[in-house]
């Protein structure tokens, strides 16, 4: 690794877990020969896990976030570091077990100029596939996904045994690569977006610009996301209302009246949903996922004809969980 001039910049964001950032950075260490510099966000660490990730991990920088902050805003301290002609931007609860940076930074030198992005083929935990791609999102597929009218997994399930390189119309946020001056040109991640669709917003950003995004299907990346994703932490009733509230703004388009339009549809479809979970929660003995989904749901109807912010309706219901 050169310090001074890297080929990638990985950026990584963790929030205390070490656990994850370990596995994920000896993964990187053992596959990626290409120049690099490994920027870690350490997110609420303790002072004793910082102490020995950086004895543990004396390559990496690390940058500590001691305050609330989204994966926008975590990501865009490591990403404004940024030296390297590229960007790998990888969450904590990834693995990989082959050369997955190294291929992807010579698929980009091979495309054409303008691509702006590549991402590989990802599988759960499991063994189990989770996408290859995304689809382009819009205004109008919003509201049919209200309705349970479309879902982009056909998308993923028509294109999970496509292989080579082809483009793609979004990415995910958990695992991709991008030009670094690219990213920098549209402001890195928005910040208006706490948890989500900052993902889809940098690929849509881009897209207007004239850029476009691909998958290499013949590298592929674990994401743990779908193990733990089911245990339903009580952090989802923050989480749920920030990233909804988001999503409306992200799909209102800067219209005043639209975006009034999809909070209040929100809200009523939110209405119904509560209660199925509602009941199916109190029917169970025990704590359940059900319950859980019941409080998000009831955060998203008390927050959002709100002009509360992403950040601020996260602030509100994460507090709660302390006290």
């Amino acid at each position: 690794m050169e310090d001074n001039n890297p080929i990638v910049s990985i950026v990584i964001v963790c929030m205390n877990n070490l656990k994850n950032l370990y596995r994920c950075l000896e993964s990187i260490k053992k596959y990626t020969k290409v120049d690099y510099e490994c920027l870690v966000v350490a997110y609420l660490f303790t002072k004793e896990n910082l102490e020995r990730v950086k004895l543990d991990f004396p390559w990496v920088k690390f940058i500590e976030s001691n305050e609330i902050r989204g994966f926008s805003e975590n990501n865009n301290l490591a990403l404004r570091k940024a030296k390297g002609k590229y960007c790998f931007v990888q969450n904590d609860d990834t693995e990989i077990k082959e050369p997955v940076i190294d291929k992807l930074v010579q698929d980009l030198e091979n495309l054409p100029n303008n691509a702006a992005i590549i991402s590989p083929k990802a599988f759960y935990g499991d063994g189990s596939f989770q996408c290859n791609g995304r689809p382009a999102h819009s205004t109008w597929k919003f509201i049919l996904s209200m309705f349970h009218l479309w879902s982009e997994k056909r998308y993923f399930k028509e294109h999970e045994h496509c292989s080579g390189i082809f483009k793609t119309y979004e990415i995910v946020g958990a695992y991709f690569l991008i030009k670094r001056e690219l990213f920098e040109k549209i402001g890195w991640f928005d910040e208006r977006f706490f948890f989500c669709p900052e993902d889809v917003a940098v690929s849509y950003n881009l897209r207007r610009l004239g850029y476009d995004a691909y998958v290499d299907a013949d590298v592929s990346i674990i994401h743990y996301e779908g193990m733990t994703g089911r245990n339903y932490s009580m952090t989802k009733t923050a989480t749920r209302p920030a990233g909804t509230k988001g999503s409306v703004i992200f799909y209102g388009k800067g219209n005043v009246m639209l975006q009034r339009f999809l909070e209040l549809l929100t809200f009523l479809i939110t209405i119904p949903t509560w209660c199925y979970h509602f009941l199916k929660g109190k029917l169970s003995l025990a704590p359940n996922a059900n319950s859980v989904l019941a409080l998000g749901d009831r955060n998203i109807l008390e927050s959002i004809l709100t002009r509360q912010t992403p950040k601020e309706i996260f602030i509100k219901y994460y507090s709660k969980l302390k006290h």
